[in-house]
Order: C-alpha cells, then structure tokens, then sequence
C-alpha cells in the first residue's frame, strides 16, 4: 500500500493590508499552482488575486471569505487555508482555524502588530495552533527589526527564533541573510529589487558580505550576532506546542523570504493532528474515514450555481464515490464528485488523506458543523455559531421576489455567512450578522447572485441569545416573552435584547436560564 505524502494545512492570518492576499499568490507561485501572480488591484480579470474571487472582494481589495487551495512542493502537500481579513468576518475565520493544524502570521514590518492579528492569534491559542510568523514588506521603510521581535514576544507572551536577517530595510535593503544555512539572498539588480541570486557564504566574517551589503554589511553582521545571540533557537517541539514562534523577514511582493516560508513550514509545522471530537478525539491514525464541514459556499461558480461544502478529512483513507453518513441526520451521502482546489481550478479528488480539504458539491444537504462518518458515530465539537452583534430587517426592492429572498437568504445562513431568526411574532425574518461588513457583502451578493434588490431597515432588537434550561422554566420564559422571542433555521429558541442593558437585566433576573453568545449544531 503506498504511503501518502507528508501533509502540511495550515492559515494564514493578518491584519488587513499586511500582504496577506500578496502571500498567498507567492505561495501558490512557488508551489506551480499558478504560473503568474497578479495584484488585487490590477486591471484585467486574468490579474485578480487568484483567492479573491468574489465581486465585492475584487472591487475593494479585500479577502471577504474563506478559500481553500492546494499545492504539491518537494514531496510536500500544502493546503493553504486563506481567511478573512476583514474583522467583521472573524467567525468564518475562527471556523476555518478549527480546520487547520498550523497558521502563518503575518506582519508588517512599519506597523507591526495590529487589532486583528491579536485577535486571531487569540484563537489560534484557543486552539493550540502553533505560528509561524512573517515580518512582510521589509523592502520598504519600517520598524527596526529588533522591536519587532521585541513586540511579538511581549505582546503575544511567545519566545521568537528569528531564521533569518534582513540586511537594511526600506531604501538601505540590500537582500537577506539566512541565520541557519548562511545563505544570502540579494536583489536581482534590474532596479525592481525583486529576489535574484542566493548566494552561499561561510558565514557573517565571509568577505562576500562586504561586497553584497557594501556600508551596511558591519550592520548586518553586528545585528545578526545579536540576534543569534539574544533570542531563541528554534526547537521545533516547542513551536508546534504553541511556546515559540520561528519568523521570517521577508517581502511577498519582491518574493524576498517566500520560499523560505515554505521551506520551514514542510520542515517544522505539524503533520495532521488529532480533532476535538465526542466521545473522544479522533486520531489521524484512526482507519475510520471521517471528517467534518467547516465552511459551505454557495455560487462559487455562478453560471451553475454551485453549493460547495468544505470538509477536513480527520482520518482514514478517503476514496471517490464513498458513502459517509451525515451523523446530525443519520443519512448516507454517496460522494461521487469530490473537488480539489488549485487556486482557481479544480480537480476531481479521487482519494484524500487527513489533513487534505475536499469540496463536496451538494443542494443545501451539508451545512456547517457537520460530521460525516464511514461507519462510528463520532461528533466533531469546536465549530459553533456566534451570536449576532446587528440584527437587521431586509426590506425587498420588488415584493414579487420574495420566494428568491428566501432562497437567498437560506442559503447564506447556511453558509456561515449571516444568521437568520423567525420572530415568533410576526412575519419578517431577521438577518443577524457579526459586522458591518457582513452587510454589504449580503447586499451585493444578493444582487450580482440572486438578481434580487434589497436593503435594510432597523430591527427593534440589537442583540440575540441562545437560551436553554429546564423544559418547564423554558416554557414559562418563552410565553412570557414571546414578543421579544425568535427561532434560529434549526427550531433552537433565541432571546431578542432591544439592548445590553436589557440583555443583562434579564439574565440577572432568570437565573433558571441559561443564555449563551455561541451554539454548536449538535
């Protein structure tokens, strides 16, 4: 039996505007996933981000969904999971982590640590995903490289192993020097300062250094001692235990420090690991095929109206045309057309392996969270729903759409997109979303998907709550609230808040239930 090849899934996170999207193309560049790299804001539709491909994403520049790709590099299979960065989308983030056994961070060299990174870091800590970090953009004017590391050790609580040193930074940038192998990678000397030659030196007292770096070489070399000196050699067992970051200087756009990236990911970031799961976790080893959905997206493809679901193989060996059983439903799903993902392209996957991401086209049958098994019921936990921060009304341009409304709607709240809460009084649906962003994306997809015209009117709620307890006392508190009482698309009871204070009154006042911000679909 053939022995599949190490398997390496990891995110990527950021602040928006760190180069995250640039990152990604680089990577799929040098893994041969595409054979050019274009800018999000290039003209021309063959030069979009090739991971941005949602209209409102191209139009702003901005990565608004979560997306899945694959590439093979030295006997290495990556799958690259490219998130958000937008925070009004961190719950599709925070889902998309739980599929991941690794994540590169990356920062910008000027202004280093931003609100949105912290947050993510925050989850993968949740999670225990170890971080690889990638101080990007050192080409031009930044931060002094020491305070960067500085920053990421205080502020992140985490002991940094830098693995290599740029020599100068912003208009003194002369290329980098890799701590490790002593390799130095110099411009290409065509006046675009992109990667050129890497050239292999005996070390930071080797003459070459003098001639690649010219008045900043003394620079380099007392920094780069320094660092050797002052900061943590890379153990591996404590980066994937979450302890210790290994970093990277490099430039995405100039393709400065990329291949290093890869490098160190197929040599230290873990291998699949095991999955939260009832009523135990689930081993990679395990020979059981299961796994779990993370993400479902609809219209990926507008001319057929696709529906993708995302799911994480978390063990055994999985083979086209298989029939897992949906464990929230107890149903067989035969699943004849899995998909790979190659940046824009796709490939039928005839066998996947733990770790490997397969879309599984199916009519709205697969949603998020959900478990699909060979055989033992096992249910994987961690991928829960968030409560809404805006609630919303939709008010439709044209009355005679309101079955496509519906539809539409249906579908994004299965998608992870929005909520979607049926007023217990009344006939108007209320669509729930974390940010504000969330918002305008549902707008525009409405129109460019669903050919359907809407905006929204103010709902006279701000916030909602899951509620359970005692059948008895959840009865009494429904019927006593039933003006401010809604259901989620699964029947489950949601409290409606007009705001925080009565949000908080009433949670202090029923202590018989229990009101919670997150729900997982059992």
């Amino acid at each position: 039996m053939s022995v599949p090849a190490p398997r390496r899934t990891f995110a990527i996170i950021s602040h928006p505007d760190a180069g995250k999207t640039t990152l990604t193309e680089k990577l799929l560049l040098f893994g041969g996933a595409i054979h050019m790299a274009g800018e999000v804001r290039a003209r021309g539709q063959n030069r979009r981000a090739r991971s941005d491909w949602m209209k409102i994403e191209q139009a702003r520049g901005i990565s608004v969904t979560s997306s899945v790709m694959t590439f093979e590099r030295g006997g290495t299979v990556f799958n690259l999971l490219d998130t958000p960065g937008h925070e009004d989308f961190s719950e599709d983030t925070y889902r998309t982590l739980t599929a991941v056994d690794s994540a590169v961070m990356v920062i910008d060299a000027a202004r280093g640590i931003e609100a949105q990174t912290r947050k993510l870091f925050e989850v993968c800590r949740l999670r225990d995903v170890p971080i690889l970090t990638f101080i990007n953009k050192v080409d031009r004017e930044g931060r002094d490289p020491f305070e960067l590391l500085d920053e990421i050790s205080d502020m992140l609580a985490l002991d940094v192993a830098p693995l290599n040193w740029p020599a100068g930074m912003g208009g003194e940038f002369k290329g980098l020097y890799d701590l490790r192998s002593h390799k130095f990678l110099k411009p290409d000397g065509t006046g675009t300062n992109a990667a050129g030659a890497t050239v292999q030196t005996t070390g930071l007292d080797d003459p070459q250094i003098d001639a690649l770096c010219g008045p900043i070489a003394q620079r380099l070399r007392d920094q780069a001692e320094l660092a050797l000196g002052g900061y943590a050699t890379l153990d591996a067992d404590l980066y994937r235990r979450g302890a210790l970051t290994p970093v990277l200087f490099g430039s995405a756009l100039k393709d400065f420090g990329v291949e290093a990236l890869i490098d160190a990911l197929a040599e230290f970031a873990p291998a699949p690991r095991p999955q939260p799961a009832l009523p135990e976790a689930v081993e990679p080893t395990d020979t059981q095929v299961s796994g779990f959905v993370f993400k479902v997206q609809a219209n990926m493809n507008p001319q057929h109206r696709d529906r993708i679901a995302f799911l994480r193989i978390a063990s055994g060996k999985f083979r086209r045309g298989m029939k897992l059983r949906q464990v929230a439903t107890g149903k067989a799903i035969a699943i004849n057309s899995p998909i790979f993902f190659f940046a824009q392209d796709r490939e039928i996957a005839d066998e996947a392996f733990p770790g490997d991401i397969i879309g599984i086209p199916n009519h709205g049958v697969l949603r998020v969270g959900d478990s699909l098994v060979e055989k033992d019921d096992v249910t994987f936990t961690g991928i829960p729903n968030f409560a809404p921060e805006i609630l919303r009304r939709v008010r439709l341009g044209d009355p005679t759409k309101s079955k496509q409304l519906r539809t539409a709607l249906t579908d994004m709240a299965e998608e992870g997109v929005t909520q979607l809460f049926k007023p217990l009084l009344g006939s108007q649906w209320v669509v729930g979303v974390v940010g504000q962003l969330q918002l305008e994306v549902l707008i525009s997809r409405l129109e460019a998907e669903y050919r359907v015209a809407a905006s929204f009117e103010p709902s006279p709620y701000e916030t909602a709550r899951w509620i359970a307890g005692d059948p008895a006392e959840l009865k009494r508190f429904i019927d006593d609230n039933r003006g401010a009482m809604a259901e989620d698309r699964d029947g489950a009871p949601v409290f409606m808040a007009r705001d925080s204070w009565e949000l908080n009154y009433v949670t202090q006042r029923e202590t018989a239930i229990r009101f919670s911000a997150t729900r997982e679909r059992a």
